[in-house]
């Protein structure tokens, strides 16, 4: 039996706030997992790289600027 764990490293990012409202990430093969910092246990989202990689560059590019208004 491998007891080695599996468990994926859970990256927070450097532009969070102190006040807990964040996310965090982790890689886990083919897919990206996101979770919310504040319920480690709760629920993940699961994407592929490329889904991910969408996801970034609608960011970065303004896509979702209008939602945080």
């Amino acid at each position: 039996m491998d007891t080695t764990s599996t468990s994926p490293t859970w990256i927070k990012s450097s532009l969070s706030f102190s006040n807990g409202n964040c996310v965090e990430v982790a890689g886990d093969g083919a897919t990206v997992l996101v979770r919310d910092s504040k319920n480690p246990g709760g629920p993940r989202l699961r994407f592929t790289r490329a889904e991910w990689q969408a996801f970034l560059a609608g960011a970065r590019g303004g896509e979702f600027d209008h939602l945080s208004a």
